[in-house]
This record gives C-alpha cells, structure tokens and sequence, in this order.
C-alpha cells in the first residue's frame, strides 16, 4: 500500500523523450568528470575512449546489451591504459537497464552476485588491504568496479521482480474484481428472471384454467405475461449492457444504443413490482419512508430485496396481501415484507433457490441484519436492516 505522505520525486511517470534527456546529462556529466581528472586529458586516444564510455549511455534503455558491451570494453581499456581513473561506474550505469529487461534464466547467480556486492562493499568500507601503492589502486579499482556492477545487476534484477510482483498482484486483482461482477450480474439474472418467470407461469395457469369459459380473462392473462415479458427483457438488455468492455466492440455497432441503458432500478421502482403482484393476484401495500435519497447502490439493494420478496409471495403464497415497508428511521434502512399467506413456504422439487440466499448475501454486503421466517399467527415476513451512515457519508 502506497504511504499518502511519501512524494514522489516526480509527480509523474517521466516520458521516453524525458528519460533520455537523464541519460544524455548523465552521461555528458560522467564525461566531463573524467576529462577533468584524466591524467591524459589532452590525448586523442584518451578523448575517443571518454567519448565510446559516455556518449552511448544516451540510448541504453532502447539498446541495453550492446550499450553496456561498448561501455564495458572501453571502461575496462581506459582503466588498463590509466586513461581515467574508477571508469567502471559508467558500465554500471549501462548494466541496470540490462538486469532490468533480460529475461531472467534458472542458472542465474544473482543471489551470489549480491552476496560478492555486499563482501566487496566491506572490504572497501575496511580500507582494503596492504600492499604496495600502484598495487592498492589496482586492488581498490577492481573492488569498486566490482562493488558497482554487482549493486547495479542486483538492484535491477530487484526492481524486475518487484515490477513482475506487483503485475501478478494486479492481475489477480483485475480476476478478483471480475469474479465479484460476475456474481453481482448473475444475482441481478437471477431476480429478475425468477420475479419475471414466477407472475408469467402464475399467469399462465390463470389462462390455461379459464380458457374456455371465460375467455376475456385469458386474454387479460395473455396481455399481462406480454407486458411483463417485454419488461423483463428490457431490463435484462439493460443489465447486459455493462458487460461490453467498449461501445460496439466486436460487433460492428457504433455504439449508438449506449445512451439507451437505464440507471439501475431503486425506490421508484417499486411501484411497478406491486403492479406486477397485483396481477398475479397478490395485493402489495407500498409504504415508502425514506426522507433522504438513498445512494444507488443501496437503492439497487433495497429494490432487490423487495422484489424477490415479492416474488416470493407470488410464488408460494397467492392469492394473498402482502405489506411492503421501507424506512430510514435509525441511521439504517429497514426493508420489512409480510404477507397473510401460509406461513410455511412449500419449495418446488429440484434444486434449492437462490432468493433467500440472494438476499441474505445483499445484506451481508452491507454490514446489515436480515431474517426472514413465518409469523405466529400466520404470514411470512422478510427482514432486512442495512446501514446508512456510512453509504451517505
């Protein structure tokens, strides 16, 4: 996690041209420092292997391994001929792109490297070691020429691990975050297909049964499975809508039908699902509460609790009143839904439903308490109680 109150040294990520402009004054800066205390500053010999330890550190990041080829074999001639003295900091600086872009191999020493880095660091803070005067400076180069490519390969090969963690770490974020939208649409699929399937299949019994005796009331009942069909796929294009990772990506479409995508249904919404109870022959007493408006996420909560709820009711229970009450009194929003139908819910054969479980996960979501169980004198009820303190602030 990123320290709110660490700067960064640039606010923000350097472009090419940028990072070029650092290695060019790097460079010209290095070269300057090695013509000044070159002891052959005016030979041309001395010139030209200044120029091939400096001048290539310009295009490092494009070309590293050449770069760092070029600079090491002219440090190490400038070192052999006493043209400057220490040459080797230039070849690390070429090295770092190098460990931070070579794929890294199973035979690889890095380890070894660092731990050779760390002794050669010692050794240098110790004062080396006694020996003639040419022979130290011999002996102090090597260590510090070694001391420099091994930190600059072993920070590199660092900060490629570091990078390939943190990418496998985002990686796994963006799976998680798919995952998590991929329930969240299945368990909108899964209310509105249950509510919208549930009212068609009442209705379709009420047509199935009156047919041939009153058949203005199965046309009433076809009408009803009509209107409730075109809306629940209306909503359902809406829904799927969210899942194209661009307008009219893959498909030709220019993206014009994206402005069509509804908000996700909330309080406003409710009346429709009492309407639609209504025609399945459940009558829905509505009683909204809420002083404030709602964010709509827990709008898109408290609507899909109603609703299956509801459904719920339709399913198990109709003929039957059921009362749907939503408050904000408390700091909380409170969902309660009570019926006057059968207190025992008889499930169909097959698998366990989801509705229950859909809404228990809903409120768990929110930190919030849900219970739902028949009554004692009769009914079921639904209780939900998500927080509101925090969704508003």
């Amino acid at each position: 996690m990123d320290d709110p109150d660490v700067r960064p040294l640039f606010p923000r990520p350097l472009r090419p041209r940028e990072l070029v402009a650092l290695d060019v004054l790097a460079g010209l800066g290095y070269a300057f420092v090695l013509v000044v205390n070159s002891p052959d500053r005016h030979s041309a010999a001395a010139w030209a292997l200044v120029a091939a330890m400096t001048l290539p550190l310009a295009v490092r990041r494009r070309w590293p391994l050449p770069v760092f080829c070029l600079v090491a074999v002219a440090s190490v001639a400038a070192m052999a001929l006493g043209v400057a003295r220490e040459p080797l900091a230039a070849a690390a600086y070429a090295l770092y792109p190098v460990a931070l872009t070579t794929r890294r191999r199973r035979w690889e020493p890095t380890a070894a490297i660092g731990a050779l880095t760390v002794g050669a660091l010692l050794l240098a803070v110790l004062g080396g070691v006694a020996a003639a005067p040419e022979a130290r400076r011999i002996v102090e180069t090597v260590v510090l020429g070694s001391l420099a490519l091994g930190g600059a390969w072993t920070i590199g090969r660092a900060v490629r691990e570091r990078r390939a963690y943190a990418a496998r770490r985002a990686e796994q974020a963006a799976e998680h975050a798919v995952t998590e939208e991929r329930l969240r649409i299945a368990r909108e699929m899964h209310d509105v297909v249950s509510h919208t399937l549930s009212l068609i299949g009442v209705k379709a019994g009420v047509a199935a049964h009156v047919a041939d005796r009153r058949p203005e009331e199965a046309l009433e009942a076809l009408r009803v499975i009509e209107t409730t069909s075109r809306q629940a796929l209306t909503e359902m294009r809406h829904m799927l809508g969210v899942l194209r990772t661009a307008p009219g990506a893959g498909t030709g479409d220019t993206g014009a039908d994206t402005g069509a995508l509804s908000p996700a249904p909330g309080l406003a919404a409710l009346p429709d699902i009492a309407e639609r109870a209504a025609a399945a022959g459940v009558r829905v007493d509505l009683d909204v509460r809420v002083t404030d408006g709602l964010p709509p996420a827990l709008e898109l909560a408290v609507h899909r609790i109603v609703q299956e709820s509801v459904t719920n009711v339709v399913r198990h229970a109709a003929p039957a009143a059921c009362r749907v009450l939503v408050d904000d009194e408390g700091g909380q929003v409170r969902v309660e839904v009570t019926d006057d139908g059968p207190g025992r819910r008889v499930l169909p054969a097959g698998p366990p439903g989801h509705g229950v479980i859909g809404m228990r996960e809903r409120v768990a979501a929110y930190g919030g308490v849900f219970t739902a169980g028949p009554l004692p004198g009769g009914g079921f009820r639904v209780l939900a109680r998500l927080p509101l303190e925090e969704e508003r602030t």
